[in-house]
């Protein structure tokens, strides 16, 4: 793998998943970490100023007229290599919301930010993953080819729904899961495989404290699974450690 985009990197799994891909033997030589506002990503800041393959763009990935200058930022930055590994982590959080008290803003917003953003941004930057695809066409298909995973949850899932509620974050994951499994069949062709995993319920601003997984946890595990992917789990629900999710 050379490349690595991973959106919502100023906090949470999103920082874990930059400090996971940058232990590994052989880190991506070009590891492109989006945040709404660097200037409040502290972190991310003095991660980038010790880690060279480590760039860090600014957008907010709501605002979908500037996706074609992203795009062409993360051109300059991968050049005639192409995008490797897409992965879809930015996400708003999963408030308890019981159907007397949901809101139409609290559907649109999160459906936005939650199944909009991924599917969009996927659509901006597949011509930089099929050029990586093309390019590595050698390679079985797998992060070192061209992967899209998207962070999803079990709150998206129709079988472990067992506690009702959770309407705009529900909804919003199980439409990300069906983009996942059409990008997965619209993408075959071009070798480049699609994923949704859940991260597990983590220690995280939205996951809260009670949660009882640890932020490295989870993301050293979902490193270790992605570096696994293969076409057999392109269109498939993951937990972090690989094991498949019930729909």
């Amino acid at each position: 793998m050379k490349s690595i985009l991973i959106t919502g990197c100023n906090r949470g799994l999103g920082l874990g998943l930059v400090r996971q891909f940058l232990k590994i033997s052989h880190p991506p030589g070009c590891l492109i970490a989006t945040c709404r506002d660097i200037q409040k990503a502290e972190e991310l800041r003095k991660i980038a100023e010790c880690h060279q393959n480590v760039h860090v763009l600014e957008i907010d990935l709501r605002d979908f007229d500037k996706y074609k200058e992203f795009s062409e930022r993360v051109s300059n930055l991968v050049k005639d290599e192409g995008l490797n590994v897409l992965f879809n982590n930015a996400g708003m959080s999963p408030k308890f919301t019981r159907l007397n008290l949901v809101k139409p803003e609290q559907l649109m917003e999160t459906y936005v930010t939650n199944t909009m953003v991924p599917i969009l941004l996927t659509k901006a930057l597949y011509p930089l993953l099929r050029k990586a695809a093309k390019i590595n066409a050698c390679k079985p298909n797998g992060i070192e080819k061209a992967a899209i995973i998207n962070m999803s949850s079990m709150l998206g899932s129709f079988d472990l729904n067992t506690t009702g509620g959770f309407y705009p974050y529900r909804c919003s994951k199980v439409a990300l899961n069906m983009a996942t499994k059409s990008m997965s069949v619209d993408l075959k062709d071009d070798g480049i495989i699609v994923t949704s995993i859940h991260p597990g319920w983590v220690k995280t601003d939205l996951g809260g404290q009670n949660a009882p997984m640890e932020i490295d946890d989870s993301t050293s595990s979902i490193v270790k699974f992605v570096s696994t992917l293969k076409q057999e789990h392109s269109g498939g629900f993951y937990q972090w450690d690989g094991q498949p999710m019930l729909w």
